[in-house]
């Protein structure tokens, strides 16, 4: 039997952005095939009939849904989707009982629990799902999208590869048989360590306070999750970050091996001058390469955008929700 967990969810508005008068919110929760419970918020287009098309939004890795994803899944439904932002298993509302985990298979499950969520609801049409996924859950994304075929179109937007960049770090610059052992003797050692004291260590979330001689996606983060701009008390990288041994799994478990198998439409969105710009380049490559299914596949770059100006648009209205409405719009016809 499916039970789910009891979650303590905030009924105040607690999100980084204004509240939309142009749509009802609800908090709503549903089970992974893990028997974690999920919370989301649910946002709906004011005044509508019938059954709507419906996307499911996270990311970015290590915030929550009352930032970033929030003001997505709110701005979609002000055009006239049916949306919910969730938290990850094990982040913010969301249950697990061990916190501040992340897995590249459950992680991805997510993605597919809210497809199921979505595809059982009164109001959501089940034929006209889509998925956004930001930064990390943006490869999150493409990995539910290369397999849940319920999933009509899928935007991956300023994407991480997780597994990409904890196996080989940024650039590729930590890419050798040496490196990747010595990390991950380091987080063996560390499993001990946190058994021997009964708790977790925490990696820390962005350096705070921020070191004048930091590299800019460093202060670009800074910009974002530890001022008021994007600061939330449940975000991990606002916050404490992730556990020291959370992404473990990530170092062996590549995401995309097969992207280029996805015949639903997908758009990747990335700054021209975001550090992780990188990731969606070549994710867009191995996505298209030796595919049979390239015409319903774009790569997009926003001249001047850095990486968190995909966050919530950077004080220069960044995010292209014109683009994602019309993206949308085709493909859940």
């Amino acid at each position: 039997m499916i039970r789910k967990e009891e979650l303590v969810l905030t009924n105040d508005w607690d999100k980084t952005f204004p509240k939309s008068e142009k749509v009802d919110h609800s908090k709503v929760t549903f089970v992974n095939r893990y028997g974690i419970t999920l919370a989301a918020d649910m946002y709906v287009p004011k005044n509508t009939e019938g059954k709507l098309p419906a996307i499911a939004v996270s990311g970015p890795f290590g915030a929550v849904k009352e930032q970033c994803s929030g003001l997505y899944a709110q701005t979609m439904a002000e055009r006239g989707f049916l949306t919910i932002a969730f938290d990850p298993s094990f982040t913010g509302e969301s249950g697990g009982n061990v916190r501040y985990m992340a897995s590249p298979d459950i992680n991805t499950e997510d993605f597919m629990a809210a497809v199921d969520f979505l595809s059982l609801h009164e109001k959501a049409d089940p034929e006209r799902i889509g998925i956004i996924g930001i930064c990390g859950w943006g490869g999150m994304a493409i990995n539910a999208a290369a397999l849940d075929t319920r999933i009509k179109a899928t935007v991956a937007s300023t994407m991480y590869d997780m597994t990409r960049v904890n196996a080989k770090g940024y650039f590729d610059s930590a890419d050798s048989e040496e490196a990747r052992y010595q990390a991950k003797a380091a987080m063996c050692a560390q499993r001990l360590e946190d058994l021997k004291n009964g708790e977790y260590k925490l990696g820390g979330g962005v350096v705070d306070p921020l070191p004048e001689d930091a590299p800019f996606f460093v202060k670009d983060y800074y910009d974002y999750y530890k001022t008021e701009r994007g600061y939330h008390a449940r975000s991990l990288n606002s916050n404490g970050g992730w556990n020291v041994i959370g992404c473990e799994s990530f170092v062996n478990q590549p995401i995309l091996q097969y992207s280029n198998e996805i015949r639903s439409a997908v758009l990747l969105i990335h700054g021209e001058n975001a550090h992780s710009c990188y990731f969606s380049k070549d994710a867009y490559a191995d996505m298209i390469k030796d595919s049979k299914y390239t015409d319903n596949k774009e790569l997009m770059i926003i001249p001047g955008a850095v990486h968190t100006d995909l966050y919530d648009g950077g004080g220069k209205d960044a995010v292209p929700f014109d683009k994602l409405d019309a993206f949308f719009t085709e493909h859940l016809q």
